[in-house]
């Protein structure tokens, strides 16, 4: 067991995220009865503040599992053998929704691009002008590569051909603008442990009235993530299965601090700490993978190290001083870090990582001058 009074590590990944202590104490509630009218009003205020967080007027779902469930739950409920699918892949979480289709025996095609970049308009209007598609996938902040799709721009186009989009919003949600009913997103999916200041455990969807109607028609559907299970029980303020109830406290918590600080300005303060960490590393000469701020997520930035230096002697050495941050994944894996800067991320946070960076790569041999990260930084900051 961890000792109270060590202070724990600094999380600067793109998830889990810090906690907040007032939301730690909340999970540790006693638990009551999930069928009691006390968790009923629960449900029903947090389904409330979700609505407010996806900027919808559709219900949102609470599955007791990871993001991947609410990855599996969209699909799940609409794919029926052979529909055609049209997956958008900028990484590996992009990759994950092109696993889960084929699994579900969908006719599936795929629009891929390196990792850094992202899916161009007329590439997707090309790809759309060929074929008529059912369902379409993709990735608003790409967790593997720090990228983040036009999601906007790219919904409007599935839209305009009439397929249905499912839009992985796992790391933006909170971080990121994303308005679902006003950009016509049919599913919109997220997770706890990232911008909502919670532990693993909890997946979040919203789905449109045509999703729901369209999921009436699927022949073989999930049992745990039936869309139409979860709405039926919402309409009672209450879960179809037993749900965590002590991650649910958390989640009641949160949806308060983060509705309290205000949608708008939590996007704008992630995007302003996210450039100003951009701004600090290429002040210390380092390679950003998404070079284009424009095309960056505001959740997490993927960075190259310095010739000659290693990833693991560069986390090391972090971890070392208490701060945690992350390796590259899949084909990255060694080749870039990452670090987050969604959910519980303070501006001191970001001096301290930007500090014992600098300190960390001039001990391996990096010749950087004094502070220049640290001054970047606090000037933009400001």
């Amino acid at each position: 067991m961890q000792d109270k009074d060590i202070e724990p590590p600094l999380l600067m990944i793109p998830g889990p995220t810090p906690i907040p202590f007032n939301i730690l104490s909340s999970l540790s509630s006693y638990p009551i009865p999930h069928r009691s009218p006390e968790f009923c009003t629960i449900i029903k205020e947090c389904n409330e503040g979700l609505k407010k967080i996806f900027l919808t007027q559709n219900d949102v779902f609470i599955y007791a599992s990871s993001g991947t469930g609410a990855m599996c739950a969209a699909l799940e409920n609409l794919i029926n053998p052979n529909d055609k699918v049209l997956c958008l892949v900028i990484g590996n979480f992009g990759a994950r929704f092109e696993k889960i289709a084929k699994g579900r025996g969908g006719d599936v095609d795929v629009l891929r691009v390196g990792y850094g970049e992202v899916i161009e308009p007329q590439e997707l209007e090309s790809m759309m002008a060929k074929k008529s598609y059912k369902l379409v996938t993709l990735t608003h902040s790409e967790t593997s590569s720090g990228a983040a799709n036009d999601i906007k721009t790219l919904c409007g186009i599935i839209k305009k051909y009439g397929a249905l989009s499912i839009v992985d919003g796992i790391t933006s949600l909170c971080a990121m603008e994303c308005k679902m009913d006003e950009w016509g997103i049919d599913v919109l999916i997220s997770g706890s442990q990232k911008g909502f200041m919670l532990p693993p455990g909890l997946a979040f969807l919203a789905a449109s009235n045509k999703a729901i109607e369209e999921s009436k028609k699927t022949l073989y559907k999930s049992f745990y993530f039936d869309f139409l299970a979860y709405k039926q029980a919402l309409s009672k303020n209450t879960t179809p299965y037993t749900p965590a109830i002590n991650l649910i406290f958390g989640l009641h918590c949160a949806l308060k601090e983060l509705l309290k600080y205000g949608i708008k300005d939590l996007n704008a303060a992630h995007k302003h700490r996210a450039l100003a960490l951009r701004e600090a590393l290429r002040a210390m000469g380092l390679k950003l993978l998404v070079e284009d701020d424009n095309k960056a997520s505001y959740a997490v930035t993927a960075v190259y190290p310095p010739q000659g230096l290693s990833i693991k002697d560069i986390r090391a050495g972090l971890k070392k001083r208490n701060i945690i941050i992350a390796n590259g994944q899949g084909e990255l894996e060694d080749k870039i870090f990452r670090i987050g800067t969604l959910g519980y991320i303070r501006d001191e946070d970001l001096i301290k990582t930007i500090s014992v960076l600098e300190m960390v790569l001039r001990e391996l041999g990096y010749e950087l001058s004094p502070n220049v990260g640290l001054n970047a930084l606090k000037g933009r900051l400001k």
